[in-house]
């Protein structure tokens, strides 16, 4: 045979059990060449026997309808092979019996054939290649195996069994362990998903009772409001009608008095007429800021819990005025490099009253007035309450010029200029009342106050020339001890005056 063509090369078939959904390996033979279920095959045969109208066919002529069995060749004949199966010497002695009255067995043996040689019943093991074989398979194909009647083998092959058995069988007391642990895990994840679910729908009801409360605030406020408007309308409606009749009034008084008046009458209420007519010239009678139309809603602004619920939405009555907004804070004028500070914006309506709430957008921007490139990037915080800190670290010394707007329009007093001064200076020599005390009397030891003392000393001394009067810094001779050191950067002088000190 061409080794090409061998079936070990040939592409391995597999198949899924229906029953465990476990993968089969066919045999060579296909389909057909697997193992039958003979258990099953028993079963069916007496599923069919009980049922009635449910006929089985004789295994013989494969034709008519069986209705007796032979017990000795474990066949179902006919009526016709049952009488053919008597009359032959070999098979005349079998017991034959009624299928019906075998329907109260509860196991039916059948002759299990060869299936390399259908007339020879499989009686035999090959032990070589443990199957069962018949009597013509000893013959050929396994004539010099190890083979045996399996009557006489089976105690060996069903004793290894039982073994595999006893081992099994306590895995399957543990897997239905396994399975009701995972029940149980189950049913704890259900109960506590219905848990979660009750806690869900809980909250979701006092929310949304909670948003009908807080509707409810916002109408009654928005009620208030237009009743505070209306009142405020019909005052100064009332206040104007009663401007415009004294207008009328008066003007009609004073043409009636020029027209119909003599010299003497005119002149005698000139100052009455006059004083009259200027005090209705200066009267206001403009639309005040109380009853405008600033009434708006504010959908993201926090407003105060309602049942222990967060809300948001705000009726805002205030509109902010950018000219009247303030800078406050020490660190907008001035600032140091690589020192992190801060100013805070104030924000005011039109009536400079301080707005109780956040949300603008503010834009500040720090830039060098003499390098365009050098800018200055801060960082804005909203604290919600009108304010917003302005928090900056410059990074180079000079003048900035700084802007700060709100919705592109300047705040009071922006722009403005920056001064960002160089590094805060430490002092690197010593806080000393003079040299002599410092150095313990050393005559080469001097000072940056310049001052020194007679006797070859060449730094200070108390009462010397030269000396401040009070302690003082020996590196530049600043008098003040929580101050920046004036020493030029660079000055060799005082780098030899610092080792000498701090000797």
């Amino acid at each position: 045979m061409d080794p090409a063509s061998s079936p070990r090369d040939k592409t391995q078939l597999s198949i899924l059990c229906p029953v465990c959904d476990g993968e089969v390996e066919l045999p060579p033979g296909g389909a057909r060449a697997l193992v039958i279920d003979h258990l099953v095959a028993n079963e069916v045969l007496l599923e069919s026997l009980q049922r009635d109208g449910v006929g089985l066919v004789c295994d013989l002529c494969n034709e008519g309808s069986a209705e007796k069995r032979c017990n000795i060749c474990r066949a179902n004949l006919c009526e016709f092979c049952c009488q053919a199966h008597r009359r032959q010497k070999k098979t005349a002695s079998h017991a034959v019996v009624g299928l019906k009255d075998l329907k109260s067995f509860s196991r039916m043996g059948k002759p299990i054939q060869c299936a390399s040689h259908p007339a020879e019943e499989l009686r035999l093991f090959c032990e070589t290649c443990d199957r069962p074989v018949c009597r013509d398979c000893v013959v050929g194909d396994h004539r010099e195996h190890a083979y045996d009647f399996t009557g006489s083998i089976i105690h060996k092959h069903g004793d290894y069994m039982r073994e595999l058995l006893k081992c099994t069988q306590p895995h399957v007391g543990a897997l239905e362990g396994a399975l009701r642990e995972i029940e149980g895990a189950g049913k704890s994840v259900a109960d506590r998903l219905e848990c979660v679910k009750a806690e869900i729908h809980k909250f979701a009801d006092g929310y949304v009772r909670a948003v009908e409360e807080h509707r409810g605030r916002l109408l009654a406020r928005l009620e208030e409001l237009k009743l505070q408007r209306e009142r405020a309308l019909q005052l100064q409606r009332a206040q104007l009608g009663q401007l415009l009749a004294d207008m009328r009034t008066g003007v009609d008084f004073t043409e009636r008095l020029l027209t119909a008046g003599s010299d003497i009458e005119i002149l005698m209420t000139k100052g009455v007429v006059v004083r009259r007519l200027r005090k209705l010239n200066k009267a206001d009678y403009s639309v005040h800021p109380c009853v405008d139309s600033a009434i708006r809603f504010s959908a993201t602004e926090k407003a105060r819990q309602c049942s222990g619920y967060e809300m948001f939405g705000a009726i805002v009555t205030k509109a902010m005025d950018p000219t009247k907004c303030t800078l406050d804070g020490e660190d907008f004028h001035n600032a140091r490099e690589e020192q992190s500070s801060a100013f805070t914006l104030v924000c005011k309506d039109a009536s400079s009253e301080r707005m109780g709430r956040g949300g603008e957008q503010v834009r500040v921007s720090m830039v060098s007035k003499d390098r365009k490139e050098c800018v200055i990037k801060p960082t804005v915080h909203d604290n919600n309450d009108g304010t917003y800190s302005v928090s900056y670290t410059p990074h180079a010394p000079g003048m900035y010029t700084v802007g700060v707007c709100i919705k592109g329009q300047h705040v009071q007093g922006s722009p403005f200029l920056l001064t960002v001064k160089s590094k805060f200076r430490k002092h690197s020599g010593v806080f000393h009342c003079c040299t002599f005390c410092s150095s313990g009397g050393q005559k080469d030891a001097r000072c940056g106050c310049g001052g020194s003392m007679p006797g070859g000393y060449q730094g200070c001394g108390h009462g010397h020339k030269g000396h401040p009067g009070r302690s003082h810094w020996s590196c530049c001779g600043r008098t003040l001890e929580n101050s920046e050191c004036a020493a030029i950067a660079g000055d060799s002088g005082h780098r030899s005056l610092l080792r000498t000190v701090a000797m």
